[in-house]
């Protein structure tokens, strides 16, 4: 695969595309409110969670791209600021689009060469195996996304 089907690829889930689920993170989470956000249901990771958790991911990855270390982990990548009011909801979601703009064109960037490196150290396989593996990610959340948005309708409707 070459850095640009890997720049659609991740620009399709997070910003703008429709091709394989029919929408994106941009296009749902334009259209949350900071109080849909933070609703918890039964237990699962709230929207506000998912979007910080996907942020995480990509920023922690972009900060690699820079030549800084690893630093991301599991353990942490749902910790995040409270969101108590549109202002920060709003900055998550733009954090969110300006980060995977910035992977997207960094992606570009990288050359066949590169895209078949190490990313990291042996253990995490190649940057490709890394940046397939952010955009499945994108897509497993988005998905979740998509299906809390709908309770949350549907509790509206009740």
């Amino acid at each position: 695969m070459m850095s640009i089907d890997l720049s659609n690829r991740l620009r399709e889930v997070y910003l703008s595309g429709r091709w394989i689920a029919n929408t994106n993170c941009k296009q749902e989470l334009d259209s949350v409110h900071w109080q849909q956000a933070v609703r918890q249901i039964d237990g699962c990771n709230n929207i506000a969670m998912l979007t910080g958790h996907l942020n995480y991911y990509i920023a922690g990855i972009l900060d690699v791209m820079d030549g800084k270390p690893l630093t991301i982990s599991d353990k942490h990548s749902f910790d995040m600021l409270p969101i108590n009011h549109a202002e920060r909801w709003d900055a998550l979601r733009q954090d969110l689009y300006t980060h995977a703009e910035a992977m997207a064109e960094r992606i570009e960037a990288l050359s066949a060469q590169q895209l078949q490196s190490t990313f990291v150290d042996s253990q995490y396989g190649t940057w490709q195996r890394n940046l397939e593996a952010l955009i499945e990610h994108g897509y497993y959340h988005l998905g979740q996304i998509v299906l809390l948005k709908k309770i949350l309708a549907a509790e509206t409707i009740k």
